[in-house]
């Protein structure tokens, strides 16, 4: 039987030593995420993997938020994260910065997470839509990819901070 570890065992950074560490060369982009507690679990999860950057767009709250709090659990602070406006404004930046943008949707042609191959010397910008609509079609009209994850049931829908959690996983293994 295995013994749970106590947080002193578990060898956590500080922020500053997080902010100090090499990222991934990742960015993930919320467009239009509705849900507080998405948007922090996306921030946890992204501080988990060792992402760059949170970029949120339009509606999505931003930090200092204590509902964003609630599920990020201090990663808001950790994270390096930007708002803009709108997700195309953003889009636009990141493609001009040369950064690989994928979609992550259902989509005509789109690759199937298992089947992914990302350019290794580009910076990768993985977009997540909204709970409800996905990601907007301006958006994906604009990106390099789009990205499935397979499924099999009834439902073919994920919560965005299952999929971000299931995206990261694959990529970063």
């Amino acid at each position: 039987m295995s013994r749970k570890l106590l947080n002193e065992e578990l060898g956590r950074l500080s922020v500053s030593e997080y902010k100090e560490k090499d990222k991934r060369p990742i960015t993930l982009l919320l467009d239009n995420v509705r849900s507080q507690h998405n948007i922090g679990a996306a921030f946890r999860t992204a501080d988990a993997f060792g992402i760059s950057k949170v970029v949120l767009c339009g509606i999505c709250a931003t930090p200092p938020n204590p509902e964003i709090h609630k599920s990020a659990l201090g990663a808001e602070n950790s994270v390096e994260w930007q708002y803009f406006p709108t997700t195309l404004e953003a889009v636009k930046q990141l493609k001009e910065q040369g950064c690989y943008l994928v979609a992550v949707e259902q989509a005509e042609g789109s690759t199937r997470l298992n089947r992914l191959t990302l350019p290794a010397d580009k910076h990768w910008v993985l977009i997540f839509g909204n709970e409800v609509k996905g990601v907007a079609q301006e958006v994906v009209d604009v990106c390099d990819e789009c990205l499935e994850i397979p499924q099999e049931g009834t439902k073919h829908s994920l919560n965005v901070s299952v999929s971000i959690g299931i995206v990261l996983w694959e990529l970063c293994r």
